[in-house]
């Protein structure tokens, strides 16, 4: 798999920033997907002026952090996207900076036990399975609400907003429709426990535009700016 040069991770970030159509276009952070690229492309992307990373395995993400030196690695923003079990949450909460998979009232609660061992207060997504299919992790919109009522006390995380993976067989206008329930459960959750859920994770390098129409405040995108990975 090729490592790109250091310009060209630049130029593919600024042509998805550029291809944004909002007015609100710089208040929209694009998180680098490096899943499966090694960490000399990150290395690379990095030098380019990309800083904020999103990494799906923990693995991955740990070796990759421990592979880099302390300056550098302090000035990334990590974003753990991908499905987390709980007794991984140990190995990223020392350094990720927000974990976007948080799907059951189990998972935050262990999430807030290692931020607190390490003194620490880690931002997460609730993610919600606004497709329906089965392949896809997320809580459903029904389950939300007690999940979130039963996780807000806890004190050393903090629910910043929701995530979602739009459906693979879905077309889109129907992913437009399952980003559109994302944002409406958003605007419902914070009615209801009067809270501020500013960030709205959604679309990747696919589906990107249908999620900035919908209101999406993070984007996940790997190929358009590492290119193709092994799987």
């Amino acid at each position: 798999m090729a490592i790109l040069d250091i310009k060209e991770y630049k130029d593919n970030h600024n042509e998805i920033r550029d291809s944004i159509r909002s007015d609100k276009k710089e208040d929209i952070k694009i998180l680098s997907v490096s899943k499966s690229h090694p960490v000399e492309a990150l290395l690379n992307a990095y030098e380019s002026g990309l800083r904020v990373f999103g990494e799906n395995y923990v693995q991955e993400m740990v070796d990759k952090y421990k592979a880099i030196d302390e300056e550098t690695r302090k000035d990334i923003e990590w974003h753990f996207i991908g499905h987390l079990q709980t007794n991984k949450v140990k190995y990223i909460a020392p350094f990720v900076n927000c974990i976007h998979s948080v799907y059951k009232e189990k998972l935050a609660k262990e999430i807030d036990k290692r931020a607190k061992e390490n003194n620490r207060i880690i931002n997460v997504l609730l993610q919600i399975n606004t497709s329906g299919e089965d392949s896809k992790s997320g809580c459903s919109p029904d389950e939300a609400e007690l999940i979130l009522k039963n996780s807000l006390e806890l004190e050393n995380i903090t629910f910043v907003g929701l995530m979602t993976i739009s459906g693979l067989e879905s077309t889109n206008d129907e992913r437009k429709q399952e980003f559109k329930l994302l944002r409406k459960l958003r605007d419902q959750l914070e009615d209801k426990f009067n809270i501020s859920l500013p960030e709205l994770s959604m679309g990747m390098t696919s589906d990107y535009h249908e999620a900035i129409e919908e209101g999406a405040t993070m984007i996940r995108i790997g190929t358009a700016i590492f290119g193709e990975r092994k799987n």
